[in-house]
């Protein structure tokens, strides 16, 4: 189980590498553009593209978060691998839960 939770996070991590990529070159152009958070919103709002774009960011987040979680509870705290994995998986749980809402909310998709 090890060498696969080991190769699922490397390989999410490339899948996250160019959304950070986007998500922090945006950042910067909108912060550098003076861009408003209303006109933020107005531009993300029904914009699928930008909606598939985060959800897929938020999905590969929330499954490689939570296996490093675990690895510091194991290697740092000393908790049991069981222990370690329902915690982790918590957590993950919770930031898809947190991003999936936060991606409807930007996408327009939540009133």
């Amino acid at each position: 189980m090890e060498a696969r939770l080991f190769a699922l996070q490397r390989l999410t991590a490339m899948v996250m590498a160019p959304f950070v990529l986007v998500h922090v070159g945006l950042v910067i152009y909108a912060v550098r553009g003076g861009l408003t958070a209303g006109e933020i919103l107005s531009r993300t709002q029904g914009n699928w593209f930008w909606i598939v774009f985060y959800g897929l960011f938020v999905l590969s987040v929330s499954v490689h978060v939570p296996i490093g979680v675990r690895n510091i509870l194991i290697e740092w705290l000393r908790l049991g691998r069981g222990a370690a994995s329902t915690v982790g998986l918590a957590f993950g749980l919770g930031l898809l839960i947190l991003g999936v809402r936060a991606v409807a909310a930007v996408g327009g998709l939540m009133q």
